[in-house]
């Protein structure tokens, strides 16, 4: 019993002293704490301060994406997210709730606004949460349903500002514009980063810097009166504007997806560049997506243009002519012997299966498009000074141009059979985007410019424009030989039998190369021999004597039709794009303009009905746009080359119609949208079925009109053709003059 004592006695003084050390640590530590002022070596009035610090995040504006003209491609639109609070403890005032109170009626309103069933809402409501959101129903709400929503005036229900990334052309050079995802941060932010094109290129350019404002707030979440505020501004990220021109990308984005649809082909690429200056006027390819939908984007991750290198077939054949030149070993009206071709133990076979056109100058070698004609060169030029040129020429290295993932492809050049197969396009591969460089020094005088989209940057903070410097990254071949090389290429087109000559524009001379290649097996193991397995290509210059544009279209294994050939797949494309180019590019067409187009005159301050009869001679289908008595602007303007049928519009000086737009291509609606300043939503593509606005109803830049697209042949009464801007798309070919060039051109012996 003693010994029982003595232990409670001695646990007794053991947590007598163990509490009494921990009493005497803890008022030192308090005592220590109220001279010094200071925990962690950090002043405790600060970190007291800081639970009434609240810091709001100030968001900046990623930079707009605009066209040459100052059209937008893409724009941060502001957008909210909906929050409904459900917690009560932020309701002070009964009579003013800061929650939802009704969850039933709260949902049934909100069912009507959202995308989301009531039920759905109602069981999001009904979680015991404090707030909740309601996933992509309640994300990118426009300020007007916004503002809808509130005047319902649902207590708890509020609203996040946010940016959203829009693309409102839908597919517009898709792949070379890239597009944005939004990652989540974990203040509940969404940061912005471009994954591909432009957008990730330029991403540093284009992304702002946020800023920030720091108050003070009460237990409660009220902001403090008199409270000191920490305000640090936003800074916008850089505008750019390229260097494409909407009126032309659009019509080529049409022609795309007609021959699309028509041809099913593997893959298409085709670009407009100006060979003076390198700037991109326009850039398309298929498969492709549609930026605003993301449509698409599972099969089109790439930019093919420059990120693809494939076999070009006889356009190749340009720089094989430009070196025979530059290097005085071209001789137009010299003879060779057509048909084959020996090298070592291998044959060269021209396209017809070697039979040839026997004994022909190299002129028409050019024309017929004679790989044997190529091999002669060849021996002419040596392999080294041919492998130079190419070289020069900027083949098998990048351009530079700043778009991720840039191919360089490849110059096979090891064995004897490998050089000749290259000075016809076969075996070496290239990009689009290389051509359209090394080309451009044929159709600018010898200087190879460096192609380029950015034509000028907009900092968004001081607001100072920068432009973009048209580069010269080279000089291949002399001013001369540029001459003499567009006057052989001219014989492609102009020539009897010119394996181009289906090509030919309306009032402008032309120099073109096509362009057929085999398409070689995965596994390496020689080329594909389906019958469509090819790549069929054209390059066009034109005005051929001062060459302002010039034009690539590539098309991979197309369906060709019974009775059709290649040239109608190229041709449905290059001919409506590159003859709609040059005219409204104002491009002045040669003096023997066909008698079909007249020169659009200056309607400015006409009566309408005198306007209407000044243009009644000319074939053009005109509309008036507004109720007014006159002519205040006109599209096309004046002194421009107008053709049958082609749409003019009209603009009075009364208020804005809206014109009937049943059956009009997109190219013409953006006319509409350019005189008039209004905005236009497409949706679809193909010519116009439906529109939101009825014909005759006045509309202003605030007016939302969006217009349904849909393929000719599903539109009701379609009866009338395209306007001249498309024009030629579909014309029948007479013969089939363009036949595979390079295919079945080795044979083994």
């Amino acid at each position: 019993m003693k010994k029982l004592m003595r232990n409670r006695r001695r646990g007794a003084i053991f947590l007598l002293g163990f509490f009494g050390l921990f009493f005497v640590l803890l008022l030192s530590r308090f005592l220590y704490l109220e001279v010094v002022g200071k925990a962690n070596g950090r002043p405790l009035a600060s970190q007291a301060a800081r639970q009434y610090l609240q810091k709001e995040t100030l968001f900046s504006q990623r930079g707009d994406i605009l066209d040459v003209n100052g059209e937008v491609i893409a724009e941060n639109v502001t957008t909210y997210s909906m929050i409904a609070v459900i917690t009560p403890r932020l309701t002070i005032d009964k009579n003013n709730p800061q929650h939802v109170v009704d969850h039933e009626h709260t949902a049934k309103v909100l069912s009507k606004y959202i995308d989301m069933k009531e039920s759905d809402i109602l069981k999001i409501l009904d979680q015991k949460l404090d707030q909740v959101e309601f996933g992509t129903a309640g994300k990118n709400i426009s300020s007007s349903k916004k503002n809808e929503i509130m005047k319902e005036k649902l207590p708890g229900i509020i609203f996040k500002k946010t940016h959203q990334r829009i693309y409102p052309n839908g597919v517009f050079a898709s792949n070379l514009i890239g597009l944005v995802k939004e990652d989540e941060q974990k203040d509940g932010t969404f940061l912005q980063k471009g994954q591909m094109g432009i957008e990730d290129s330029e991403n540093k350019e284009l992304s702002g810097t946020d800023g920030s404002i720091n108050y003070s707030q009460d237990n409660y979440g009220f902001v403090l009166p008199n409270a000191e505020k920490v305000l640090k501004k936003p800074v916008d990220g850089d505008s750019l504007t390229l260097t494409l021109n909407k009126r032309i990308q659009t019509l080529l984005e049409e022609r795309m997806t007609a021959a699309q649809k028509k041809y099913k082909p593997e893959e298409m690429m085709a670009v407009v560049m100006n060979p003076k200056t390198g700037e991109i006027v326009a850039m398309s390819q298929r498969p492709t997506f549609n930026a605003q939908t993301r449509e698409g984007l599972d099969k089109s991750w790439r930019n093919l243009i420059a990120e693809e290198p494939f076999e070009p077939g006889s356009v190749m054949k340009i720089f094989t002519l430009a070196s025979a030149i530059e290097n005085g070993v071209y001789n137009p009206d010299a003879y060779f012997k057509s048909g084959s071709y020996k090298v070592d133990k291998i044959t060269i076979n021209d396209w017809n299966n070697g039979d040839g056109w026997g004994d022909i100058t190299f002129n028409e070698g050019v024309a017929l498009s004679s790989n044997v004609a190529f091999a002669n060169l060849l021996d002419k030029i040596g392999t080294t000074r041919f492998k130079s040129a190419l070289e020069s020429f900027g083949l098998g290295k990048s351009t530079n141009s700043g778009l991720a993932n840039e191919a360089t492809g490849d110059i096979l050049y090891r064995y004897p059979i490998e050089r000749v197969t290259t000075a016809f396009g076969q075996g070496t591969t290239v990009t689009a985007l290389q051509m359209m460089q090394g080309i451009s020094a044929i159709a600018n005088n010898g200087k190879m410019m460096k192609p380029y989209y950015i034509k000028s940057t907009k900092d968004g903070k001081t607001g100072k424009v920068t432009k973009t410097k048209p580069e010269v990254v080279g000089t291949p071949i002399s001013k001369a030989t540029a001459n003499a090389t567009l006057k052989q290429l001219r014989s492609v087109i102009e020539a009897k039998n010119g394996t181009g000559s289906m090509y030919k524009l309306d009032g402008y001379k032309l120099a073109g190369k096509t362009g057929t290649a085999q398409i070689a097996n995965p596994d390496g193991s020689g080329y594909m021999t389906g019958p469509n397995d090819y790549i069929y290509s054209f390059m066009g210059i034109a005005p051929a004597d001062d060459p302002q544009l010039m034009m690539y279209v590539a098309v991979k294994k197309p369906v060709i039709q019974a009775g059709e050939s290649s040239t109608d797949v190229i041709k449905s494309i290059f001919n409506p794009v590159m003859q709609t180019s040059l005219q409204y590019l104002n491009i002045k067409p040669e003096k023997e303009l066909n008698a079909k187009s007249v020169v659009m005159p200056d309607t400015a301050n006409m009566k309408v009905k005198d306007a209407q009869k000044e243009l009644k001679t000319s074939g053009a289908s005109v509309t008036v746009v507004g109720d007014g008595d006159k002519i205040v602007q006109q599209l096309p303007k004046s002194g421009e080359n107008i053709f049958v049928k082609q749409r003019v519009i009209l603009l009075t000086n009364g208020n804005v119609t809206m014109p009937d737009m049943t059956n009009w291509s997109k190219n013409d609606a953006l006319k509409f949208s350019e005189i008039s300043g209004i905005p236009i939503n497409f949706t679809g593509e193909g010519y116009v079925l439906k529109q939101s606005i009825p014909a005759g109803q006045k509309v202003s830049a605030k007016s939302e009109i969006t217009l349904k697209m849909e393929d000719p042949s599903k539109l009701p009464k379609y009866n009338a053709k395209p306007s001249t801007d498309e024009a030629n798309a579909d014309e029948k070919q007479e013969t089939d003059v363009h036949v595979n060039d390079v295919a079945g051109a080795i044979t083994p012996q």
